[in-house]
C-alpha cells in the first residue's frame, strides 16, 4: 500500500497528490510514469509523475478525475492508501542544452509538462511556456512553471484570460519571429493539439517532441493497447516513448484508434458506475 500525504483540488475535478513511494522517487526521471490503481479490482491508471522528493520518498501526481478509476483514486483522502504505483515506467525525456525552449501544455497536459520544462530550465535552457485551457478556471500550475520560465503565455478558449483560441494563437508569433523562434518545442495535450503543433513548427524545421498518451493498461507493451506509428513504424507508448518526435507520429491513425477506444471506455464506465449505484 502507498499512503496519500496530501490531497488538494487545485482546478475543477483536478487533483494534486503527493504519495508515499521512496523507490520510485529515487530513480524517476523526467518524462517518466507510473502506473496507479486504488484498489484491486480497480483498472490500472498510466500517470505522468509531476515530481518527486528523493529525500521524502515522495511522488507528486496531478489528475484529473473523469472516469471510475481516477474519481477512486482522486477520491482517497490524506491518510489513505493506493493498492498500487508501479514504475518509473517509459523512456525518460531527452535533455540536452538547445538554447531557446518552448513548452506547450493543453488542459491537464500542463502537468506532463511540468517536469520535463523544469529540467530543461535546470540544464540551462530559456523556457517560454504556453498553457491553454477552456477557461480561466482551468489554468493550472501557472505559478510553478513561472519559477523558471522567462515567459508564460495563457490561451483560453472563451477568452477569459490571455490570448483567446487555442495553444497555437500563443506558439505562431514566436515560431514566425526568428530572434524569438525557439530550437525546440516539448508538447502535450490532446491528439489534436499535438497535430496543430507539429504541423506549425515542420516548415520552419523546429525539433517538435509530443508526450503521447494513449490508452496504456500493463504498461510493459504487452497488451497493445498503446500501439503507434511513428516514422513508418510500430511502436508502443508505454516502453518506447511516451515521447517521440512529433514529425514522425502518425497523427490520424492515433486520433481513429482513440476514438475507438473510445467509445468503448464510455461504455465500459457507465456500466460499472451503473454497478457502484446500485450498491454492490
Amino acid at each position: 500500500m502507498f499512503k496519500v500525504l496530501s490531497n488538494d483540488l487545485i482546478a475543477p475535478e483536478v487533483h494534486r497528490m503527493v504519495i508515499e513511494a521512496s523507490r520510485v522517487a529515487k530513480v524517476r526521471q523526467p518524462g517518466q510514469f507510473v502506473i496507479v490503481r486504488h484498489c484491486e479490482k480497480d483498472e490500472r491508471i498510466p500517470l505522468t509523475i509531476a515530481d518527486a522528493d528523493p529525500a521524502a520518498g515522495t511522488i507528486t501526481l496531478i489528475i484529473q478525475a473523469v472516469g471510475v478509476g481516477t474519481k477512486d483514486i482522486t477520491a482517497t483522502p490524506a491518510g489513505g492508501a493506493l493498492r498500487d504505483v508501479a514504475g518509473p515506467l517509459g523512456r525518460p525525456t531527452e535533455i540536452e542544452r538547445w538554447g531557446r525552449a518552448a513548452c506547450v501544455g493543453g488542459g491537464v497536459g500542463t502537468a506532463v509538462l511540468y517536469p520535463l520544462a523544469k529540467a530543461l530550465a535546470d540544464a540551462g535552457n530559456e523556457i517560454t511556456t504556453i498553457i491553454g485551457a477552456r477557461s480561466k478556471g482551468l489554468v493550472i500550475l501557472r505559478e510553478e512553471l513561472a519559477a523558471f520560465s522567462k515567459d508564460v503565455l495563457i490561451t483560453t478558449e472563451d477568452g477569459s484570460e490571455g490570448v483567446k483560441g487555442f495553444v497555437t494563437a500563443a506558439l505562431e508569433p514566436l515560431v514566425c519571429d526568428p530572434r524569438r523562434r525557439p530550437n525546440v518545442v516539448f508538447a502535450v495535450g490532446p491528439v489534436p493539439m499535438m497535430a496543430a503543433v507539429a504541423e506549425m513548427t515542420r516548415p520552419h524545421g523546429i525539433k517538435t517532441v509530443v508526450s503521447l498518451n494513449p490508452i496504456m493498461v500493463d504498461g510493459t507493451g504487452m497488451c497493445g493497447g498503446c500501439r503507434v506509428t511513428v516514422g513508418g513504424k510500430v511502436r508502443f507508448a508505454c516502453v518506447d516513448g511516451p515521447e517521440f518526435d512529433a514529425h514522425e507520429v502518425n497523427f490520424k491513425e492515433l486520433a481513429d484508434r482513440q476514438g475507438m477506444y473510445g467509445e468503448e471506455r464510455c461504455k465500459l464506465e457507465g456500466q460499472l458506475e451503473s454497478m457502484a449505484g446500485g450498491g454492490e
